[in-house]
């Protein structure tokens, strides 16, 4: 078999992780050592990983693709809405690059960037979202959605409720 266990120190939010690497396993349950509540969502977007912080001594860890070059930001939140195959309506900086984008994509459509699902961060037009491009996935690719595969953000949507709180770092 080929998995191997991986012993790595993460800066900025002090994770010492115990990971099983497998191409197959997605979320990895991994170990930690952190100052986050439980319940608590920790984007580090410098490694293009979520954390949902579990309890103590542990997370579940996920890759997105995060915000490209000058479209990144940080900063604490929540989420504040949840949706099954959200309709997607390109935001204005979206629609500026992209003036041939139609008002609204409908749910479910292929070219809805949002995927399966949508969980809306309060105070702004982010979101953490799947997405019909898997291999955007790891990237600097979005406008500052958080951008995660659609099996993914279907683990992640039935773990936490509105009113998680969301922590974005560099």
């Amino acid at each position: 078999m080929a998995r191997r266990i991986a012993v790595a120190l993460a800066t900025t939010i002090g994770v010492g992780l115990l990971t099983i690497s497998t191409a197959d396993a997605r979320p990895e349950l991994i170990g930690v050592h952190n100052q986050y509540s439980p319940g608590t969502i920790v984007v580090k977007t410098s490694e293009r990983r979520l954390y949902l912080i579990l309890d103590e001594g542990h997370a579940m860890r996920y890759p997105v693709g995060v915000g490209k070059a000058g479209k990144q930001w940080a900063g604490e939140t929540q989420i504040d809405g949840k949706y099954r195959n959200p309709a997607w309506a390109p935001p204005a900086d979206v629609r500026h690059d992209k003036p041939a984008l139609p008002n609204v994509i409908a749910g479910g459509s292929p070219r809805n960037p949002m995927g399966v699902a949508a969980m809306t961060l309060a105070g702004g037009e982010y979101a953490i979202h799947g997405t019909n491009v898997p291999g955007s996935v790891g990237g600097f690719v979005s406008y500052g959605c958080i951008r995660m595969l659609n099996p993914d953000i279907s683990d992640l949507y039935q773990r936490v409720p509105v009113g998680t709180p969301v922590v974005v770092t560099r």
